[in-house]
C-alpha cells in the first residue's frame, strides 16, 4: 500500500473513531441502553484496531517515530490519556458527574491530539 493511501485510512479511521466517540458519549449521556449493543461494544475497536495499525506502518514508512520526534511524543502521550478519559467516561466512570466529566476532557484530548497533527507542534505552533 502507498504511503498516500495508508494516510487516507488512517485520516479516515480518525473521524470514524471520533465520531464513533461522539456518538457513543451522547447515548452515555442519555443511558442508552443502545451503549451496551454488539455494534457500539465491537465496532470501535476494529475501527481503533485499524487506526493504531496505520499510524505505525505510517511511521516506519516516513521514518518518524514516538520519543525522536517531539509532535509525535506529544500524539502518543495524549492518545494515553484520551484512552484512560474515555474508558472513564463510557465504562469506568462511578457517577455520572464523572462520565460526563471525563467525556469532555476525552473530547478536548482528541482535539488536541487532531490539532497537533495538522500542526506538526506539540505546543500547536504557540
Amino acid at each position: 500500500m502507498s504511503y498516500l493511501a495508508l494516510k487516507h485510512v488512517h485520516l479516515s479511521c480518525v473521524v470514524l473513531s471520533g465520531l464513533g466517540f461522539l456518538w457513543r458519549g451522547l447515548w452515555m449521556w442519555r443511558a442508552s441502553p443502545q451503549l451496551q449493543g454488539p455494534l457500539a461494544r465491537r465496532l470501535p475497536h476494529l475501527i481503533d484496531s485499524v487506526l493504531l495499525g496505520s499510524a505505525v506502518a505510517l511511521a516506519v514508512l516516513s521514518g518518524q517515530y514516538p520519543f525522536a520526534v517531539d509532535w509525535l511524543s506529544a500524539k502518543f502521550f495524549g492518545l494515553l490519556l484520551y484512552i484512560v478519559l474515555g474508558s472513564l467516561a463510557l465504562k469506568r466512570g462511578r457517577t455520572m458527574s464523572v462520565r460526563r466529566a471525563s467525556f469532555g476532557l476525552a473530547l478536548a484530548t482528541y482535539g488536541y491530539i487532531v490539532a497537533v497533527a495538522l500542526s506538526r507542534s506539540p505546543t500547536l505552533g504557540l
